[in-house]
């Protein structure tokens, strides 16, 4: 029989490049990295040549790395590093070069301007050649369980109370600072992070009081841990902590072309925010925009209008003698002809065309590994979502 004998030393030269197959999926994402400008992560490195310092990791590599790890369902900077050091297509990404987990959690939140940017671009490039139309674009949402507990969520006195501890927290420990210098600093650090995130929970808890009605306020509640998230309801029927992320998509190529982040649990509100960042990204409206129920606001549809076909299912009536495709008496010219073009076969069979796009690229997502945020906070929520998008 022949058996392993891992013990025995071996010599032999090893080409990394040459280790994947042509097709494999990182080769891809480096082509599309190794042609990007990416002058403006290069500008913020401070290391130089012939200078004290230790050289910094190539943007290229940190970015190439997100993409393969996004497209391969790789959420943690953890697990990114391990893979790098024991999976073979990440070690020929990096090529001998080290990374750990603190440098990939910071670059992949850090740079949410740049990431956007690359986005606009890579349409623009698609658009330029053909491959996306902007001619009809669906729109859905994700709902993502967030890195924050239940209990996290508290109403203004427990706030108030935690607030006054943590205070009295670091007022204690700068006193035990000052009578001994040699006192770690971390609690300290520690007390003042809490102290932070609890006055964040105050300022965000008065833009949720302001929401509400009078009698409602003293219910209001907000995370510690979090407090930009909210409790929303989700797919399963239940209700946890999560954000919500919207994504618009391009039917003919399934391209997505548009991504916005909200902490806010309902669809309503959000399409004509999406039309408007559409048009500033690629300088041009899309033509008609796919969305479901929860979009299809009359002030919405009022809004777009102009620019943008709406095509939305209309709300069954609770008289079911009423044709919901006739327009109601007041109704603005916009909304009537929504109605009345929902009404038609035509119009009818271009819906279809949301659940095949939307719908693929949400599972798309969720099959990816976008099921639970580990990141706080709406400017990271976004930079994640904003990878998703570019992968």
């Amino acid at each position: 029989m022949r058996t392993p004998n891992r013990a025995q030393a071996t010599w032999r030269p090893v080409d990394l490049e040459g280790l994947r197959p042509e097709d494999h999926p990182a080769r891809v994402g480096w082509a599309y990295v190794d042609r990007l400008d990416l002058a403006r992560l290069y500008r913020e490195i401070e290391a130089v040549e012939g200078a004290a310092g230790r050289p910094a990791t190539d943007p290229k590599l940190l970015l190439a790395l997100w993409l393969y790890a996004t497209l391969e369902g790789v959420g943690s900077a953890r697990a990114l590093e391990r893979l790098c050091d024991q999976h073979l297509a990440y070690r020929c990404l990096c090529g001998g070069v080290p990374v750990n987990y603190h440098t990939l959690a910071d670059f992949r939140t850090a740079h949410g301007d740049v990431l956007d940017d690359l986005l606009t671009c890579s349409v623009a490039t698609l658009l330029a050649e053909g491959l996306v139309e902007l001619n009809r674009v669906a729109q859905d949402s994700v709902r993502v369980r967030a890195s924050a507990g239940a209990a996290s969520f508290r109403r203004r006195p427990s706030l108030e109370r935690c607030r006054a501890a943590a205070e009295a927290q670091v007022r204690a420990l700068r006193a035990e600072l000052d009578a001994d210098p040699a006192a770690t600093s971390r609690r300290q650090q520690k007390a003042r992070e809490r102290t932070d995130r609890v006055a964040k929970a105050l300022a965000q808890l008065s833009v949720l009081e302001a929401k509400k009605k009078p009698a409602e306020k003293p219910e209001a509640r907000v995370s510690t841990t979090d407090p930009e998230t909210r409790v929303m309801k989700m797919s399963d029927g239940g209700f946890r902590p999560a954000s919500n992320l919207q994504f618009a998509t391009d039917t003919a190529s399934q391209v997505i072309v548009g991504v916005d982040v909200t902490n806010v649990g309902s669809d309503a509100g959000q399409l004509a925010p999406m039309v408007e960042q559409l048009e500033e990204r690629h300088a041009q409206p899309p033509a008609a925009m796919l969305v479901d129920g929860g979009f299809a606001k009359t002030e919405a549809i009022e809004q777009v209008s102009p620019h943008t076909t709406v095509y939305a299912p209309v709300q069954k009536p609770k008289d079911p003698s009423r044709d919901p495709h006739v327009p109601r008496p007041g109704a603005s010219p916009a909304v009537a002809a929504w109605r009345q073009r929902m009404g038609t076969p035509g119009a009818q069979a271009i819906y279809k065309e949301r659940a095949a796009t939307a719908e693929c690229v949400s599972a798309q997502a969720r099959n990816r590994g976008l099921r639970r945020l580990l990141v706080r906070g709406l400017p990271k929520v976004r930079a994640i979502a904003v990878w998703y998008a570019i992968a």
